[in-house]
């Protein structure tokens, strides 16, 4: 970590960053105004990408990530002995938002995974020597780890994950299967949550692992989504050998573990849901079919517009209070997650009156079936990283302190 005295300051940083963004990279030019039937009608929340096209953005945007760290950006908050610049958060906050002033690499969701969920996991949940392993691969993005939560019999009930790692000699052995893995199939590594006590409670029956994905027995098939992508995984463990180096924290720490990682995940939201201009895009497609004036429309488009502005203050204000509090993001992560899903709801219910049965069948037309895409593919985001009920939930027991739900009611 950088002293106090070798920390420059903010202004100066920022100057340094915009001077290295500007030799590697274009500036975003300004905002062009949308017209019906020009560009890309595309405003889906789930890609539709074919798989070679789906691993060219990915190659791109960990060719960028390496830039980026090559020249000092890449961790600018992390510790210097793992690779990192030492800088406060703020720092980094402080060149994202340069960043965001320039056309970058569109960085598919195993991406962030990567970088802002399991690396900071293993920083700190991880044994020193786990760390000089793997910390400065996965911030130089030279290994992607994916996230190996969900099973097909779980759902959001990650107390009940089912796949087993059982003891053998001085490793383990792991059986069972894993669901919506994104970006499993551009792995190295897994951050895998197994059941290594079948008896005891959900709080001590699990234990992590890092799993390499060419370890023989680890079977990856990608999901074909109904709006049309593949970036989701099953992956399957069929006597999977795990040297006992490679477990993460104590045995039956897991619950604990993953607890952290949601944390994480959950802070992870900042900002999304921000995507196209899905107010302007509601607007032109009124104006275009002569419904500027329905009162329904009007406040259908004006609800859009408010939930947006909330869900971006709620992330800012989230991210702040992270930066000041450092350490595990804490439970306002839930906060940024429902509001970035209240947001998307609002636009696939506005575009949804908007277009009726355009929206269901291909004519052909520009800027209608498109939002298939989005429609068919909203429902997706309340459930991935913890549906909204489980946000809820989180809420109202570790920000309001309201009582538990009794057990009775919890089956």
């Amino acid at each position: 970590m950088n002293g106090a005295d070798d920390i420059p300051s903010r202004e100066s940083f920022a100057a340094d960053a915009e001077a290295w963004l500007e030799r590697n990279a274009t500036r975003r030019p300004p905002r062009a105004e949308l017209e019906w039937g020009v560009g890309s009608d595309g405003v889906s929340v789930f890609r539709n990408t074919s798989p070679e096209a789906e691993a060219a953005l990915v190659e791109e945007a960990v060719a960028w990530q390496r830039t980026k760290f090559d020249a000092g950006y890449g961790a600018i908050g992390w510790p210097a002995e793992f690779g990192g610049a030492g800088l406060p958060r703020s720092y980094e906050a402080a060149f994202r938002a340069l960043e965001r002033g320039f056309v970058l690499p569109h960085a598919p969701e195993i991406i962030g995974i990567s970088l802002e969920i399991e690396a900071p996991t293993i920083l700190e949940l991880g044994s020193q020597e786990q760390k000089e392993r793997w910390l400065r691969p996965l911030r130089r993005m030279d290994v992607i780890c994916c996230q190996l939560f969900s099973e097909p019999g779980a759902g959001s009930d990650l107390g009940a994950i089912s796949l087993r790692a059982d003891r053998e000699g001085d490793g383990w052995v792991l059986n069972g299967q894993k669901v919506w893995t994104s970006g499993a199939q551009f792995a190295d590594l897994g951050w895998v949550i197994a059941r290594t006590d079948p008896q005891a409670d959900r709080t001590k029956a699990l234990t992590a692992f890092v799993v390499p994905m060419d370890t023989p027995g680890v079977t990856v098939r990608p999901l074909r989504q109904m709006s049309g992508g593949t970036n989701f995984n099953e992956v399957f463990f069929d006597d999977v050998h795990v040297a006992d180096e490679d477990r993460v924290g104590p045995v039956g720490a897991g619950w604990s573990a993953m607890m952290t990682t949601l944390g994480f995940e959950r802070a992870s939201s900042e900002g999304s849901g921000g995507g196209p201009n899905f107010v302007g895009r509601l607007l032109m497609t009124a104006k275009h079919f002569g419904r500027l004036d329905d009162p329904l429309v009007r406040q259908a488009i004006a609800n859009v517009h408010a939930r947006n502005r909330m869900r971006s203050w709620t992330a800012q204000r989230a991210a702040a209070g992270a930066r000041a509090a450092g350490g595990v993001p804490g439970p306002e992560g839930s906060a940024v997650k429902l509001a970035m899903t209240g947001f998307l709801r609002e636009v696939s219910e506005a575009a949804t009156m908007l277009l009726g049965p355009s929206l269901a069948v291909d004519t052909g037309e520009w800027g209608t079936f498109a939002w298939s895409e989005l429609v068919c593919g909203f429902p997706g985001t309340r459930i991935g990283g913890g549906t909204d009920e489980i946000q809820k939930n989180t809420i109202a027991e570790r920000v309001l302190g309201l009582p538990r739900e009794p057990k009775a009611a919890r089956s």
